[in-house]
Formats: C-alpha cells, structure tokens, sequence
C-alpha cells in the first residue's frame, strides 16, 4: 500500500511538473529579475520596498521562505542525526538476535526499515548536504512560477568554479604527503617547547590552524584535530579544558585560512567577485589573524596553566605514518599539484583535467600514499553549489538590507548570523550586493570569519573536527552551549584584532 501510494505521488508530481513546464514554455528565462528593474530607488523604507518587490515577484516570498527552511533545517541537524543513530542501534540489535535465534526471530523487512530510516536521517543530518537537499522544493517552485525553461536556464548559468575549485583543493592537501608534511612542521615547532603536553597543545593551535591558508581549512581542522585528540585529549583533561580548547581550535582555524584567497570557503566565495587575491588577504586580513590566534592561545594558556603543566607526555604510536617517510620527490609534486590548482582558481576545465592526472599519480606511487576520500570534499563543494543556486534568488532583501548597515553594526551582525548558519552563506549573500563599499565589504568578512567557531555549523570544516573528538567528550557527544562558551572568548579576542587594529 505504501510503495503504491509512493508510485502515485512521484507519477503526479512528474505529470504536474512537465504540464507546469509546456504551461509555461513561452515565459521569458530571464531571473532573477535585476535589481534596476524593481525602479524603487525612492523609496526609504525597507519593509515597504521589500514588500513592493514581493508584489512584483511573488516567487521571491517563496524562495526566501525555502531558504529560511533550510536555514532552520542546518540547526535541528544534530536532531537527524541522533534519531539515525537511534535507528542504526535498533537495526544492529535486530541483527544480533538474527545471529542468534534461541534468543528471538524477526522479519528482514523490519530491519530493512530501520536500516533505510537511519541512512535517510543520518543524510537529513549532514551539515553540508542540507541547502542540497532544499534545491528540491526551491526547483519545483521555480518551475511551477516561471516554468520549466526558466529552470534549466538558471540553474545552467550557475557559476559553480568555486565549488569545483574546493572539491579538488580538499582532495589534494588531505593526501598522505601533505598530511605528513604538515604534521613535520608541527611537530618540528612542539619540538622546540621539548615535546611536552603543553608545547603540543601551543604548536597544535597555532601552527595548525595557519597551515590552512595553504592546505585549506578542512584539511587543516583534520590534522590538528587528530594530533589533538593523540597528543592532548589522549591525556583526560578536565571538561573546561577540554571545550576551551576546541572553542580555539573551531575559531583559530576559521581565522588561520585568511592569510590567503584560495583556502577558506568564505573567502573563496567572494574574492573572484571582489578582486580580493594573495597580497589583499594578507594586508588586511592574515597578519591580524596571526595576532589575534597567538593572543587568544596564550590567554588561555595563562588561564589553564597550571593543569597544562600537570598533564604528563604522551610517546607516539608505533606504526605511527611519520616512521614511513614518503620520497621528497613525491611530496614536491603534490605541492606543485597544490600550486597548479590555486594558479588556476577560475578555470574549472583545467582543474578537473590536472586532477585526473593527479589521481593517475597517486596510482602510480599507491606504496607511499592513502585512499584519496571524496566524501568530504564532495559534500563541501555539493554545499557551496547549492548555497550559490539558493543565494541568487535572496539578491532581492539581501542588497536593501546589508546596504543600509555601517561598517560596526554589519560585523556584529555578520558574526551573529555565522552562528546560525554557515559563515560561506553570509559572505556569499554579501557578494551579491551591488556597490558594497571596500569598508563593509570589509566588516562583512571579518565578521563571518571571526563567527565561524561559536557552533558546529558555523564553519564547514567544524563537523570534521566534531566527529574526530566528539568520543572524547561525556557521553559521546559535544555539548553546543559548552562550545559556544569556550569559543566566546577567543571570539571577541580576534574580532577586536580585526577590527580595531589598522589598516
């Protein structure tokens, strides 16, 4: 009865949406409508120019809505994903009763539900894959608005360079020789400090977190926070400590990818549009991220102090990767693979052919490599093409409404809004404003880069970190008020950094 009830109601959404496609051919492809079209340059008021474009658009209401759903959907994330996790236990017990009939029988149909509701939920429950799974509604709305032309035209002038671009670059820095190579610089500066638990955790912090302008964020959050959970949360510290220390590891690497343009999402998202490159980034963004990480680590190191020192030296692994060195000459050509990619940021066709080669090289030297895992970066890049697909049809509220903010307000506001959503979506939004000025440009991205620690999904490498150290934690599992008060601080430490020292 279900599977016919399922049959029926895909059969009449096909049948609704090819009649709202032939009902529709002969409507003009042209959307979103252009901000010059709305001629309300007159009017003052926001609500009353927001509601005259509603009156002009109808579907701006509606995918404004779809947005806010989704929105609403990244926060009851970690709801999907503890129902899936109920679910999967329930089908592992059905399992063990099934190895074991003296102890009960059940139906195989019975497991397959609760196999299907768990992996169903537990996709309901990635971060990355919510916008995605919001293009649903927002498409068919489109099409029975504007017709099915209008679809496709929109969504195949989508310009997704940026989401190719990160898919690759993830790829590339997460390989074995860059992970080594990046774990030995780490390592060489905790080296300095002796080793001990304490120059870990500084060397872990800062160098870690910086590395990302160069290997990116995701890659960076997964390195330091595996060598946090070996070298420092290995040691049980206490419960404070702990969640101080990830509040500055979510906010130091959401700040440390700043010193460049091509590493962090938020950044990438707008630096082809705002002509932001390597010397712009550094001058105004990357030498204060550097202060403002080294600040905030040492004010909690003096804080922690005296249990730092208390917790003793952890040895190293036997089997650990750094006892299999990898060939220079393969790491070198990694960093060119690196190098060749960021070269060329805006030219998708070239990046995708080099990564073929690459994968081709990995093959060919496998003894000295890893897998190369696509989830990540393929869930990274499905959320900044979805986010771009959603954010043209937000251009409508987003220009009045940024445009009429200053330079202090719109910081503020921008780091408030990253920790309800992902700070990637509000740079994004930002770059669709016409005539944003250099200053608020400016504001809007320290705010969504010194916002990216407060929550899990704040920043888009923070899941990454959340699932390599969340067994360290009670329970199993981060507390989100706990985090967001080890983060407050470090938080208001590199705002000020960014915003009050010049230029």
């Amino acid at each position: 009865m279900g599977r016919g009830f399922l049959y029926i109601l895909l059969s009449s959404s096909i049948l609704l949406l090819a009649w709202a496609g032939i009902a529709h051919a002969d409507v003009s492809v042209h959307f979103p409508l252009p901000l010059e079209q709305y001629q309300d340059d007159q009017i003052d008021s926001i609500s009353i120019k927001l509601l005259s474009r509603i009156q002009k658009e109808p579907f701006n209401l509606v995918a404004t809505l779809i947005f806010l759903c989704a929105i609403i959907h990244t926060f009851l994330a970690s709801k999907f994903l503890k129902l899936s996790h109920r679910f999967q236990h329930q089908y592992d017990e059905l399992e063990e009763l099934e190895n074991h009939p003296e102890d009960g029988t059940t139906h195989a149909r019975t497991r397959d539900k609760l196999l299907f509701k768990g992996q169903f939920l537990h996709f309901m429950g990635e971060v990355e894959a919510v916008f995605g799974i919001w293009l649903i509604p927002l498409l068919i709305a489109l099409i029975l608005f504007r017709g099915w032309p209008t679809m496709v035209s929109y969504v195949g002038h989508i310009n997704a360079s940026e989401a190719t671009f990160v898919v690759v670059i993830m790829a590339i820095a997460s390989s074995r020789p860059v992970l080594q190579l990046s774990e030995m610089l780490i390592g060489r500066m905790a080296g300095i400090g002796g080793g001990s638990p304490t120059a870990w955790w500084l060397s872990i912090l800062t160098m870690g977190p910086l590395l990302g302008s160069f290997i990116t964020e995701p890659a960076a959050m997964t390195i330091s926070a595996l060598l946090l959970r070996h070298r420092f949360y290995s040691l049980r510290p206490s419960e404070p400590l702990k969640y101080a220390t990830l509040g500055l590891l979510f906010v130091n690497v959401s700040i440390g990818g700043t010193l460049t343009h091509f590493a962090a999402p938020p950044v990438i998202m707008v630096a082809g549009a705002w002509g932001w490159g390597l010397p712009h980034m550094l001058f105004h963004f990357g030498w204060k991220a550097v202060i403002g990480i080294v600040i905030a680590n040492l004010i909690y190191f003096l804080i922690f102090r005296k249990e730092l020192v208390r917790l003793k030296k952890v040895e190293p692994a036997k089997g650990n990767d750094t006892n299999h060195p990898i060939p220079v000459l393969i790491t070198l050509c990694h960093l060119l693979f690196l190098t060749w990619t960021v070269a060329n940021a805006h030219y998708p066709n070239l990046i995708i052919l080099s990564f073929l080669f690459f994968l081709a090289f990995v093959e060919a030297t496998r003894r000295h490599q890893q897998n190369i895992v696509l989830r990540s970066p393929l869930l990274v890049g499905f959320f900044l093409a979805s986010l771009v697909i959603h954010g043209g049809c937000q251009q409508w509220w987003i220009a009045p409404v940024l445009s009429s903010l200053d330079k202090w307000p719109l910081m503020i506001g921008s780091t408030l809004l990253t920790s309800f959503n992902d700070n990637a979506a509000i740079t994004y939004l930002a770059s669709l404003v016409p005539g944003f000025s250099d200053s608020l440009k400016y504001a809007v991205m320290a705010g969504a880069v010194t916002g990216g620690g407060l929550t899990v999904i704040a920043n888009a490498p923070n899941p990454a970190g959340q699932s390599i150290l969340a067994s360290r934690f009670e329970e199993g599992s981060i507390a989100p008020l706990k985090l967001l008060l080890g983060a407050i601080l470090p938080t208001i430490i590199v705002g000020a950094a960014f915003m009050v020292l010049s230029p």
